[in-house]
């Protein structure tokens, strides 16, 4: 039988599982926390740091990411303040300068009063949020599509010898997709790359 951790989200008083993450509490409560690269059948992965939360324990605060970060009792948690504002609002308006059509982020945008022109755009499309790179690894265990390069040059690739045989029938990744860049790499790497009519 699971060990129950007793913390306050938003001033609400929850009773969650010991080993749960702060979003995965939240989200049993009810409590929306914005998430780009989370996903429940996922390791938790804490990159595109959307989710922070304040944490408060025994006097002390700080930031923390609530898809990695553990409940712990009598925690306070708050999943909106002015400083959580300005974070999410500052990390969207970076990931607009990739992505600036992405409904996903033009929703969220909206909600926190995100500024798409803030930052001059280098329009990549691609996230960085791994998504489609997990659930094929983690889930498919296919792993048919990677990260190549890194830093400013890290992308997406689909690994051409795997995406010809499993991608077509698949294609699972494609909606967890917050900007519509996999289905564009995908149509690249298929066009250039996988034979035609057995060829």
């Amino acid at each position: 039988m699971s060990k129950k951790v007793h913390l306050q989200i938003d001033g609400r008083d929850i009773e969650a599982e010991e080993g749960m993450t702060v979003l995965q509490a939240a989200q049993s409560a009810g409590i929306s926390i914005p998430t780009l690269c989370y996903h429940e059948k996922l390791q938790p992965y804490g990159g595109c740091r959307l989710c922070i939360v304040e944490a408060e324990r025994n006097g002390s605060t700080r930031l923390a990411a609530s898809c990695i970060h553990p409940v712990e009792p009598n925690q306070v948690i708050r999943t909106r303040s002015e400083k959580i504002d300005r974070h999410r609002k500052t990390l969207l308006e970076l990931l607009m300068a990739h992505a600036p059509d992405s409904p996903k982020l033009q929703e969220l945008a909206e909600e926190y009063g995100a500024d798409r022109n803030r930052f001059e755009q280098e329009v990549a499309f691609c996230i960085h949020c791994g998504l489609c790179v997990r659930y094929c690894a983690e889930v498919k265990k296919l792993n048919a599509v990677g990260f190549i390069d890194r830093g400013i040059r890290k992308e997406i690739s689909f690994i051409p010898e795997i995406a010809a045989k499993e991608c077509n029938d698949c294609k699972d990744c494609f909606p967890l997709c917050p900007t519509s860049y996999l289905q564009a790499a995908f149509v690249l790497v298929e066009s250039l790359a996988f034979p035609r009519n057995g060829k």
